[in-house]
């Protein structure tokens, strides 16, 4: 039978080749082209637009990809929208009209279908027969797979796995006895090699101020609710607030709990986790890395944040190593630290051990039977807006085995799908953008000459990985890489512990080795990009370099204006407000003139008010939040344009396409545009304007092209009208 899962939360999604180790959870360690990407409804519009003028067909492409490429595009346009009033809905109100949320779906967009058809290939590869895995990390991918298809197994095992667990820690109060006086030990046990995150979170990365070594890093940590916001905003968010409660009370009760007991204790962790949410500081307060870095040893940490004994508590963690108190460790969120250890020395024991334990049950809860997911399935409703509706279970255990052995499976993928030839094209796509980049730069009246000259040396050192980490295709190398990871096909809930102990030990690990740059953070399959400040450097995972991002057969204009702008945005984020806190090799140190900070702030203020102003739904953008994604959406399709423009006057005009009337230069960005269409449930547009640091699709849209005179232009907008208020922000 169907499960009905809509698989994790989304503060399981950070990916690396560990996915759960080498980046903290909940630091935006690097910018990613989407957290997923989002939608809203725009209002329709009446006026006509013009159409060009009737094509005598010489100099039209009647080639069969750019017949079917054009019918595509005029479906997913509403040509009765005016494209200077509502250029979003100008685009992709064909396609919102013909695209309602597919059931069970809390959002539905091009990222989502391309993801999906990755993932029916995975599937295919994976249940084939005769599969050939020429490594044992690809079998051990097929095993791990396996295990979570077979239902009757978890079905048969019900939650005595998680009970046993439990158990074996010493207990947990809403269950059975429980073993009082082990808050260090059941502290060091639950966060260790069970990986969960009460209180704080600890990781192992590069080093923003050393970027050459790793260092032990600590943030904030410990909400399950998407963000800090549910818990204190109690009116807007009582539903949720109620279904959270519901689902607490349903584990506990799945997992032995008596009603009345259960009922009271989770209230009191709900309460915890509120006062946790309490201290926790909002994510647009935590911006600026030069002033939230904090490192200290950790005999200073030890008076900072009493309440846990740190030296043990990181020993245990980072086992076998040898630690002492004089080890370095970064802090992102210091006063939280303090506050946080106020907090556990005055609340009760059997609490904080309730909360622990809570942490550890929802670690465990995605590989048990079918009451589990049920009960997560209701909660997902209320927090997403998702009817219940059946994800095939396959489909789950695809998104589970790319979290876990996501280098493995994208070995498998790769080899499928991946041409060899698209890795020069993209690195030659990517030397155009980055000379029309600088090009700009010389064009800036704000910037002094030598942060000029610094900010183009830090553009030509960005390197680009393209497609996938060579190590991946080298059988050898990639066993290496899940060496000591235990996979059977039997038991999909002893496969995920046996997980996160492994990546345990790949934290410890990595501490004392250089920071690796074959170290992906996003694995093959994805359909997203990211920046990384620590290496300057940008990702384009194989799964996104293929239609309607990129197609060797498509029109220029359309590559410039879907893989070109994604391309465009990544080059953009070393030049945000957090990437342009690091120089060249990747080091978070002040490398701009004081002139030219200044007038970096004032821009950008522009731009934190323009996108303050957009809402959904009645409930604003935070403009403050979005920053850094909204800078590079702009200075993506900047780049990107140019970048076109530069090829067709090298290589002069392309055929126009057939039966979309528009020019190449408007194709530009009615192509760029419609990578965005997307519809969105109101729960879930709420999620992403408290969560996402990027803005709704429909902004990404409108807020850009509303800043870009090229597309002023070429649409002729009159001043004034929404598209072209005479209001523009620029920063890059």
């Amino acid at each position: 039978h169907q499960s009905c899962s809509n698989s994790k939360f989304p503060s399981d999604q950070v990916r690396s080749k560990f996915p759960d180790v080498f980046l903290l959870l909940h630091r935006l360690d690097e910018s990613r082209l989407t957290s997923s990407p989002t939608a809203c409804r725009p209002v329709r519009s009446v006026t006509r637009f013009p159409r060009c003028p009737a094509d005598d067909g010489r100099g039209l492409c009647l080639s069969e990809a750019c017949i079917t490429v054009a019918s595509q595009m005029v479906e997913a346009m509403d040509r009765g929208a005016d494209p200077c009033h509502d250029f979003y809905q100008f685009a992709c109100g064909g396609w919102m009209r013909k695209n309602p949320l597919p059931d069970g779906r809390s959002r539905w967009s091009t990222f989502n279908s391309i993801w999906e058809q990755n993932q029916a290939l995975l599937k295919h590869l994976l249940e084939n027969g005769t599969f050939n895995g020429s490594s044992e990390a690809e079998r051990k991918t097929q095993a791990y797979y396996l295990s979570c298809l077979n239902q009757q197994r978890i079905e048969e095992l019900g939650a005595q796995p998680l009970v046993d667990l439990i158990a074996k820690i010493g207990g947990w109060n809403m269950t059975g006895p429980w073993d009082k006086e082990n808050f260090m030990e059941v502290l060091k046990v639950v966060s260790g090699p069970y990986r969960a995150q009460p209180f704080f979170t600890v990781g192992v990365s590069a080093d923003p101020k050393n970027s050459n070594s790793n260092v032990i890093q600590v943030d904030q940590s410990g909400l399950f609710l998407p963000s800090r916001d549910y818990y204190l905003n109690k009116t807007a968010n009582e539903k949720v607030l109620a279904a959270y409660l519901e689902y607490m009370v349903e584990l506990g009760l799945l997992l032995g709990g008596e009603r009345s007991s259960t009922q009271m204790q989770m209230q009191q962790i709900l309460e915890f986790e509120t006062a946790l949410a309490n201290i926790t500081v909002p994510q647009d307060q935590r911006r600026d890395e030069e002033k939230i870095y904090h490192k200290i040893t950790v005999a200073e940490l030890q008076l900072l944040a009493p309440a846990v004994d740190w030296l043990d508590y990181l020993s245990s963690s980072l086992s076998p190593l040898e630690l002492n108190d004089s080890e370095p460790v970064v802090l992102y969120a210091r006063e939280y630290l303090q506050q946080v250890s106020d907090l556990i020395n005055k609340t009760d024991r059997s609490l904080l051990n309730n909360y622990m334990m809570w942490t550890l049950v929802q670690k465990g809860v995605a590989s048990l039977d079918q009451r589990f997911e049920n009960a997560q399935d209701k909660l997902l409703e209320s927090l997403y807006g998702t009817k219940k509706s059946c994800t095939p279970r396959w489909q789950t255990c695809i998104g589970n085995t790319d979290d876990t052995l996501g280098f493995a499976l994208g070995a498998l993928f790769v080899k499928a799908t991946f041409d060899k030839h698209s890795k020069e094209i993209a690195e030659e796509m990517i030397n155009e953008i980055r000379s029309a980049f600088k090009e700009a730069l010389d064009q800036l009246s704000w910037m002094d000459a030598q942060t000029r000259q610094a900010a183009k040396d830090k553009a030509d050192a960005i390197y680009d990985m393209i497609g996938f980490p060579e190590f991946i295709l080298d059988p050898k190398e990639l066993d290496d890489v899940y060496d000591g990871y235990e996979v059977s096909d039997d038991s999909f809930f002893q496969n995920m512990l046996n997980f996160y102990n492994f990546s345990a030990r790949v934290m410890a690990d990595q501490l004392r080795k250089t920071p690796n740059k074959d170290q992906w953070s996003m694995t093959p399959p994805t359909v997203n990009a990211y920046y990384m400040p620590t290496k300057n450097g940008i990702v384009f995972p194989a799964g996104i370099l293929q239609a309607p991002f990129y197609a060797h057969d498509h029109p220029k204009a359309l590559n410039f204006g879907g893989i070109g702008v994604v391309m465009g945005h990544e080059l953009t984020h070393a030049f945000d407000d957090q990437g342009r806190e690091y120089d060249k090799e990747g080091n978070l140190r002040p490398w701009w003139q004081n002139s030219s900070v200044e007038a970096f702030r004032q821009r950008t203020e522009c731009m934190v008010e323009q996108y303050s102003q957009y809402t959904v739904n009645g409930e604003h953008i935070n403009g403050k939040q979005t920053l850094g994604e909204n800078i590079a959406d702009n200075g993506g399709l900047k780049a990107a344009y140019h970048a076109y423009r530069s090829w067709v006057q090298r290589n002069g005009e392309e055929k126009r396409l057939p039966a979309v009337n528009l020019t190449n230069d408007q194709l530009f960005f009615v192509g760029f545009a419609q990578v965005w269409c997307s519809v969105r449930t109101p729960e879930s547009a709420h999620e992403g304007l408290v969560t996402d640091p990027h803005s709704p699709p429909r902004y990404r849209v409108i807020g850009t092209l509303a800043n870009s005179p090229d597309f002023s232009r070429h649409f002729s907008c009159p001043a004034g009208t929404p598209m072209n208020s005479g209001r523009r922000c620029e920063v890059w």
